[in-house]
């Protein structure tokens, strides 16, 4: 038996989030719904230029596979997380956040000067989520971050698409696969956010491979990954890069394709308040389901619940709590 269910690697972030309009979002020249990487000057400015809205705002560990894994531990998975944090304020603090959710890590390792990353999420009315990211130490994460003996004793890598942005991550991604490949770990990727699909396609390509066995995308991602306005034609397309995959369509549920059979996953009507977080949460709690002898049907059921208590609340995490509430009420 592994000692680990899932293995994470991804980017160290601290987010910070703030409610802003769209007249707002416009006249700081802010592109809506999507993950923006910015320079620590540019970041820092949008932060001067909201410094009213500060007084609201919430701070949290974050990080797309991060907040994936996370949620898979509240729910009861074991998990590492490969991450880079600087030796500063906030790294400290995201390692303690995570140390508290019950995520193992490297938290004894030696932290090295620079600025730990950190992500500026605006909240629109409409509860869309627009984020403009710096990086920082995380850009340099790299092969010398993964645990061997941590990855090759679990039962699945995990890598979120965002990786793919920094040559020193990306290489990192296809390492990590690799391994888990020679050492019969399963591979899972998230494809993260559209920009990734339309800017970086190669790049995952390459963090593909040969193809994966589970892929997590969005609409929106799947369509750009398909060059089509079909989601039939995604499907198709996603088949030839992974043996399983999990489409979320928002409100609409989610498709979820198990390597034989392709479901329809039912949604939950909730007022949206804030959708950050909404595709890491199913994420989680999918990969949780599948670790824990759940079928495919039944991982996308929790995984879409979970994702609905998400985006009716501030912020990209559900309270502890509540995933064994949510556990007990849908009797999975």
């Amino acid at each position: 038996m592994k000692k680990y269910h899932l293995y994470g690697i991804g980017a160290a972030l601290v987010d910070t989030e703030i409610e802003i309009n769209d007249a707002e979002l416009k006249s700081l020249g802010v592109e809506k719904g999507l993950m923006t990487l910015v320079d620590a000057a540019r970041q820092q400015e949008l932060l001067d230029k909201l410094s009213g809205h500060m007084v609201h705002a919430k701070l949290a560990s974050g990080g797309s596979a991060c907040n994936s894994i996370v949620a898979a531990g509240y729910f009861g998975a074991s998990n590492y997380y490969s991450c880079k944090v600087a030796n500063d304020e906030h790294g400290h603090f995201f390692m303690n956040d995570i140390k508290a959710a019950g995520v193992d890590a490297d938290f004894d390792g030696d932290k090295a000067a620079g600025t730990t990353g950190k992500c500026l999420v605006l909240i629109s009315p409409d509860a869309e989520r627009s984020m403009n990211t710096h990086l920082g130490i995380s850009e340099t994460l790299s092969v010398a971050e993964i645990n061997a003996e941590a990855l090759a004793n679990s039962e699945y890598f995990y890598a979120e698409g965002y990786l793919v942005t920094s040559d020193s991550g990306r290489a990192a991604a296809i390492a990590g696969r690799e391994l888990a490949e020679r050492s019969g770990v399963k591979t899972a990727l998230s494809f993260s956010d559209p920009g990734m699909v339309s800017f970086f396609r190669d790049g995952l390509n390459d963090m593909l491979g040969n193809g994966v066995d589970l892929i997590f995308c969005n609409e929106a991602e799947a369509l750009g990954w398909a060059n089509s306005e079909s989601i039939n034609e995604a499907v198709i397309a996603l088949k030839q890069v992974a043996t399983s995959f999990a489409i979320t369509l928002g409100a609409k549920g989610a498709l979820v394709f198990d390597g034989e059979q392709l479901h329809n996953i039912a949604g939950h009507p909730v007022k949206a308040i804030d959708t950050n977080g909404a595709g890491d949460m199913f994420a989680g709690a999918f990969l949780y389901g599948i670790t824990h002898g759940y079928s495919y049907a039944q991982a996308g059921a929790l995984a879409s619940r979970a994702a609905a208590e998400v985006v009716s609340q501030y912020g990209p995490r559900l309270q502890g709590p509540r995933h064994q509430t949510l556990l007990k009420e849908l009797k999975l």
